[in-house]
């Protein structure tokens, strides 16, 4: 029976496969418009060059820039890394504990919220040149603001995915003599994991904006500070060049971003 059940299982596994990949065809439309955007760029770059205008440089000379800075753009993305990561991990963390207990406990809500709503949206770039000359070190001031553009988009999000949860879930949970801590890890943290994600998606773009704003400032390392420093001596193809390397940088990890959700969040495929 076991050997008919895995036959007839073959055949139908087989077929999802095949409709999977027909539903997912291969999207051409990117690489189409990568491709207009370059011969444009191409003929725009050669026809500044000709009238002797340097500020876009020809993918050609960009790319040869490009290589030959990869082992500065390594370093830089190390430091900005440094600056990112503790930065966006402690927003992640306190943003989501916040969050739900502002979204499970009604008084804790009436107390933050009013606050939130006044502090949210203040832009953290405004908070750069006091942080720079409050705080003791550039790394704890550009931390700092990485932290604030970081931390309301994902309280936010927490918040309404724990206020989302339905109210029997949370009877069923007290039914089965669930206490508050556990109410919240087994129940209430996995309903709102799709908010939390949003929130962090959100948060992770702002964190990389941020940070490159804020290395821009002051900062002796870093990938804003790279951009800044070939600007200020019209070196236009390594300028462009760290431009391109940011944006690939900041796609990488909000790909990365993107397969975890995509992992963690199995049950909404």
């Amino acid at each position: 029976m076991s050997s008919e059940q895995n036959t007839l299982a073959a055949p139908a596994q087989s077929d999802a496969a095949a409709q999977a990949r027909k539903r997912a065809p291969f999207a051409w439309e990117p690489l189409l418009l990568a491709a207009v955007l370059l011969v444009a760029w191409q003929l725009i770059g050669a026809s500044l060059a000709g009238q002797g205008n340097p500020l876009l440089p020809t993918p050609a000379i960009v790319f040869d820039a490009l290589w030959q800075s990869l082992p500065e753009l390594g370093r830089g993305t190390v430091s900005s890394f440094l600056i990112l990561i503790p930065g966006f991990g402690l927003a992640l963390v306190l943003g989501v504990a916040l969050g739900l207990l502002c979204g499970t406990t009604p008084r804790l809500a009436r107390a933050f919220f009013p606050f939130a709503k006044v502090a949210a949206p203040i832009p953290p770039t405004v908070f750069i040149p006091y942080a720079i000359a409050v705080l003791p070190t550039f790394h704890l001031s550009a931390t700092f603001v990485v932290f604030l553009g970081a931390f309301w988009p994902i309280f936010q999000n927490a918040a309404a995915g724990a206020l989302a949860v339905e109210g029997r879930h949370r009877d069923n949970a007290r039914v089965l003599g669930f206490s508050r801590l556990e109410t919240l890890r087994k129940v209430v943290f996995p309903a709102a994991l799709p908010h939390i994600f949003s929130g962090m998606a959100v948060g992770l773009g702002f964190s990389f904006i941020l940070l490159t704003v804020a290395e821009l400032f002051g900062a002796n390392a870093g990938l804003g500070r790279f951009v800044q420093y070939y600007a200020d001596f019209a070196d236009y193809p390594r300028m462009v060049a760290g431009i391109l390397y940011t944006g690939a940088v900041t796609w990488a990890v909000m790909s990365l971003l993107d397969a975890l959700r995509h992992r963690a969040l199995f049950w909404l495929r």
